[in-house]
């Protein structure tokens, strides 16, 4: 099993703060933002991990993480040159992923729990892709699911009326079968490739897993949501 980490886009929503450094080397405690998925991959024993970044970040994301002998595993790095969605950047890891299964982590998204339990599951899951689930107070600015106590039955990315609030969070795990469903994908209206429709390809295959996250968890793209993560870390 391999390890993903995206950590592209512009960081806007964070602006200025991102004039020059990468959202991802933002300080989250005391480390980098993006200490916390490297170290959460580690933890559930994944130590061949693809890092994705931007072309104007690519230099400092490799500063700050090396060749990842400090972190005890190994890094390779793609640049997703332009910004068009999640499994737009997720498509540039079909190589490296070579047929294994996968865990995709976004970079910006940080938690006190372990995912060890999460992928010991999946690494048993004959097949299919399984998400994270974490309840949430703002739910239109997520992917939401409709759950019922077995499955998910669909998936609504940003929702005006949303039908829970479960947001699908940034921990995804894939089969092999991921690649081909990216292939099929069509942009969005907002012109992104979204993983989202990932996810409800594999909804409609009836292999999709699901588990809720214990612990305290964030995404950190936001003032707001990067304030908290610090809270969380300097407790």
């Amino acid at each position: 099993m391999k390890g993903i980490i995206l950590a592209g886009g512009k960081g806007n929503r964070l602006f200025p703060l991102t004039k020059v450094i990468n959202k991802h080397l933002l300080p989250v405690g005391r480390e980098p933002m993006i200490y916390n998925p490297i170290k959460k991959l580690i933890e559930a024993g994944i130590k061949e991990i693809l890092i994705v970044t931007s072309t104007e970040h690519m230099g400092g994301i490799v500063n700050a993480l090396g060749s990842g002998k400090q972190f005890g595993c190994e890094f390779t790095y793609k640049v997703q040159e332009e910004s068009k969605g999640i499994a737009d950047a997720l498509r540039l890891a079909e190589s490296f992923a070579n047929n294994e299964k996968l865990v995709v982590i976004l970079g910006d998204n940080v938690t006190t729990a372990s995912i060890k339990p999460y992928v010991d599951s999946f690494r048993k899951q004959e097949k299919g892709a399984k998400v994270l689930l974490k309840k949430v107070n703002d739910p239109t600015r997520f992917g939401i699911a409709a759950i019922d106590e077995q499955q998910i039955i669909e998936i609504d990315e940003k929702p005006n009326k949303p039908k829970s609030d479960y947001a699908v969070i940034g921990y995804y795990m894939y089969d092999k079968k991921v690649f081909d469903i990216i292939r099929k994908l069509k942009p969005s209206a907002r012109g992104e490739y979204e993983i989202t429709d990932v996810n409800n390809e594999y909804i409609k295959l009836k292999e999709l897993t699901y588990d809720i996250l214990e612990g305290d968890w964030t995404d950190a793209g936001t003032f707001e949501s990067l304030n908290y993560a610090n809270k969380l870390f300097f407790k």
